[in-house]
């Protein structure tokens, strides 16, 4: 199936008389946040392992690309051919092992092509490109691994580990909320800053722990009485959940 349906219900959805009320008055900015939106539930059905909800995700994704295009051609700017083209270039220009006459590749090559990209980028900054859309915890990560290209790194992971401590001192010694907050913002630098020097990504770990804690919680708000128990009673029973999660992984 091309995409030439989906491209021609997309044109007359946002025909400003006879299309959709609510397609047709969408704007770039409108529609970015159901972009995001998707993104993240084609990566909820492959956390799931559901084949089903991914092929319906990955095709509600399309949909956003198409939208997008359709927006973009009405003004004059580019086209979904555009959009097209221009990935499949890049990806040519960045596999020439693959696709030209390169004798070697793999991960270097890329870093290598996209260096030299960013290098013809007018802003000339180590950080240049960096999403400002990303997760916050990404973006950290991202911005920290681009410094740490040009020598702005700690040399091991003592350094973010006694950061750490430094911005949990500084976070207790507040008494402003707007300066607390500040500071918070710095802990959490500092700790996305230790996952990098440990080689985990942040989001990763954090998803991992949200899923952790909602096990848990689901589990432990079944027992009779529990939202009149006290805060200790429902600690004995977060622990006994723990203890058997622990349990049944070993």
């Amino acid at each position: 199936m091309s995409l030439d349906r989906l491209v021609e219900m997309m044109k007359r959805l946002r025909d400003p008389v006879s299309g959709c009320e609510w397609d047709s008055v969408q704007t770039f900015a409108t529609i970015a946040p159901y972009t995001i939106e998707e993104a993240y539930e084609v990566a909820d059905a492959i956390a799931r392992d559901d084949m089903e909800a991914l092929a319906d995700e990955l095709g509600d994704l399309q949909l956003q690309v198409v939208f997008h295009s359709r927006m973009a051609e009405e003004a004059g700017h580019f086209t979904l051919d555009d959009v097209l083209s221009r990935i499949s270039d890049k990806m040519e220009r960045r596999h020439p092992h693959i696709f030209g006459d390169a004798d070697h590749g793999g991960h270097h090559l890329w870093e290598t092509i996209k260096a030299e990209e960013r290098a013809n980028n007018p802003d000339k900054s180590a950080l240049a490109g960096v999403a400002l859309a990303l997760p916050a915890l990404e973006r950290a990560a991202k911005l920290q691994r681009r410094a740490a290209r040009v020598g702005f790194d700690w040399p091991d992971a003592s350094g973010p580990r006694a950061k750490i401590d430094e911005e949990l001192a500084e976070l207790e010694q507040e008494t402003d909320h707007d300066r607390k907050l500040v500071e918070l913002g710095d802990l959490l630098f500092a700790v996305v800053n230790l996952a990098r020097h440990l080689s985990i990504e942040p989001e990763a770990a954090l998803r991992e722990a949200n899923r952790k804690f909602e096990r848990r919680f689901r589990q432990i708000e079944q027992e009779a009485g529990f939202a009149e128990m006290s805060l200790m009673e429902k600690e004995e029973l977060w622990q006994l959940a723990k203890k058997a999660q622990a349990d049944s992984i070993a």
